[in-house]
């Protein structure tokens, strides 16, 4: 994933929807009133679409599959959000993966889980074949904006991780930027959403497989001057279950966890959560994903299994230390 360093904006740094947050504002006085804007669209954003909130509205929603739920607005839109990915990327970015995850051992905010003995260790264990499984059925799940309700298909569980947080990210930078008239840089969990001016040199971004990282290590720092960097990866986020390395990226053809060609896809866009679809769709897309992000025009950076890099389009070209 993708962190940010920068000695001169004011910053905060703290915990939420289980990852990390950064908040960068190129001026001081706002940095308090910012944080409080984007811990509000945090909250919201908990509320109304984390998997692990019994009382959150998408948990109503999968516990009510089968038939219309009343929800908060703010559910349909990320759905919808979701869908849309699920269009662009024809079904390589599913929100009907749910079952999957559980199936996986992700039945639980991921700080929970039994971490890998070696938790940056690259090398993925896949479990077997599921041999009976509900299909994964997007295409079928229903929303009524007018009465703002949703149905979920019976034997469905929708899950939002591949878009919600970038979504937020996105809607964070632009509610500090609206409410404060400052520059801002949001990262959550390494993935980069900005708004408003940039700073002289651009947003300074490190871009690495796991936003734990410290600069120097196996990364690059870029710079962008607007719009949003999002990294997927099966290398930050794992965990063990029954006995085998599992990861979070769900291939929905198979429904299991993705035996990876690239361990890590960084995606520049013109927002992180366009970024964020097309890196989460070139790790399913393996040998076909270079091919298609130039045809998309992305900036990309791809970190193969044995650690090679490959680049696309505009990204610019590594440095020697």
């Amino acid at each position: 994933m993708t962190t940010t360093i920068s000695r001169t904006l004011a910053r905060a740094g703290w915990e939420a929807l289980g990852t990390s947050v950064v908040l960068l504002v190129d001026d001081p006085d706002a940095l308090a009133r910012a944080r409080g804007i984007v811990e509000r669209e945090l909250r919201a954003i908990d509320r109304a679409c984390s998997r692990f909130r019994p009382d959150s509205d998408l948990q109503r929603a999968n516990a009510g599959a089968g038939r219309f739920v009343d929800v908060d607005p703010l559910l349909i839109e990320a759905v919808e959000v979701a869908l849309r990915a699920a269009v662009l990327t024809d079904g390589d970015v599913d929100p009907t993966v749910g079952n999957a995850l559980m199936l996986a051992g992700y039945d639980r905010d991921w700080s929970l889980l039994e971490q890998p003995a070696d938790e940056f260790e690259p090398k993925y264990v896949p479990r077997p074949a599921i041999t009976a499984r509900v299909m994964a059925g997007w295409q079928a799940v229903e929303l009524d904006r007018e009465r703002s309700a949703i149905r979920v298909p019976t034997g469905v569980r929708l899950d939002l991780g591949a878009t919600a947080k970038a979504w937020v990210a996105d809607r964070a930078a632009a509610a500090v930027q609206d409410g404060t008239g400052a520059g801002t840089l949001i990262g959550l969990g390494g993935d980069i959403a900005t708004a408003g001016a940039a700073p002289k040199e651009g947003w300074r971004i490190y871009v690495t497989d796991d936003h734990r990282h410290a600069p120097g290590e196996q990364g690059q720092t870029i710079s962008i001057r607007c719009g949003g960097i999002a990294t997927s990866s099966t290398i930050a986020r794992r965990w063990r279950h029954e006995g085998r390395t599992q990861h979070h990226i769900i291939d929905p053809a198979t429904g299991a966890p993705l035996a990876p060609r690239w361990r890590t896809v960084s995606v520049a866009a013109e927002t992180c959560l366009d970024a964020n679809i097309a890196s989460t769709a070139a790790l399913i897309r393996a040998d076909a994903a270079p091919a298609w992000l130039g045809h998309m025009g992305l900036p990309a950076r791809l970190v193969g299994d044995d650690g090679t890099v490959r680049l696309i389009g505009e990204w610019p070209a590594e440095r020697d230390s």
